[in-house]
């Protein structure tokens, strides 16, 4: 799997523990804070911190985040920086800002913003938010004892037309389907719907979620032979 660079803004517990993740996982890991004694703390652990004020869209320029693959929003109480940096993200044109939420309200406001992907602290661990950020076709997963998961797949580019027969989950990588999320158009209207019992001649395409069960390292295995 190719090295991803991520950025991570806002150091506090949260933020932190997730930079510091994906940094063991062995990402290219930029972390960013307003408070100094913040940045210090992750300095040795990560590939660069900086102190800075993510507010200021300049600022931000200078440190051509644009590179970045990802970034996390993790700013805790301060709503307002969290708007104002959101927005700095967008407008550099970074492919994924993932962006935490206190509650429905501001995560109302963010989706109106344009993003995609809000955090929930109280629900999300760090492990699996790094996980997410790390894996782009992984959607969610739940973690299980042993190392087991049952993990939502977006169909990587390489089994997309063929049939689950075909593929072989099973056989090849030690992976069970439970079923698939499938998302289709109607009307003008993303609708989804599970194929509840998949058959080995049911094809996959390239909007459906694959439910999988299985061990974390054949999950990754089946994405990257699949990407």
């Amino acid at each position: 799997m190719k090295s991803m660079r991520y950025v991570v803004i806002g150091i506090g517990n949260y933020g932190s523990r997730i930079a510091l993740e994906m940094a063991g996982r062995g990402a290219e890991v930029f972390a960013i804070d307003c408070v100094e004694e913040k940045v210090e703390e992750v300095a040795d652990d990560i590939a660069i911190a900086v102190t800075l004020d993510s507010t200021d869209p300049k600022a931000l320029r200078s440190q051509k985040l644009e590179e970045m693959d990802a970034a996390v929003v993790a700013i805790g109480d301060n709503f307002e920086a969290t708007v104002l940096t959101t927005l700095n993200l967008l407008d550099l044109g970074i492919p994924r800002v993932i962006v935490r939420a206190s509650g429905s309200h501001q995560e109302r406001i963010l989706r109106s913003l344009g993003v995609q992907e809000i955090l929930a602290p109280e629900a999300e661990f760090a492990s699996i938010v790094a996980e997410r950020l790390m894996n782009p076709n992984l959607r969610g997963f739940l973690e299980l004892p042993d190392d087991y998961e049952i993990a939502e797949i977006q169909a990587p580019a390489g089994v997309v037309g063929r049939s689950l027969g075909d593929i072989d989950l099973t056989a090849r990588y030690d992976l069970r389907l439970i079923t698939i999320r499938r998302t289709y158009d109607e009307g003008g209207e993303a609708k989804e719907h599970l194929i509840g019992i998949p058959r080995p001649d049911t094809t996959v395409e390239k909007t459906d979620t694959l439910v999988v069960f299985g061990t974390l390292g054949n999950v990754n295995r089946f994405l990257e032979v699949n990407e």
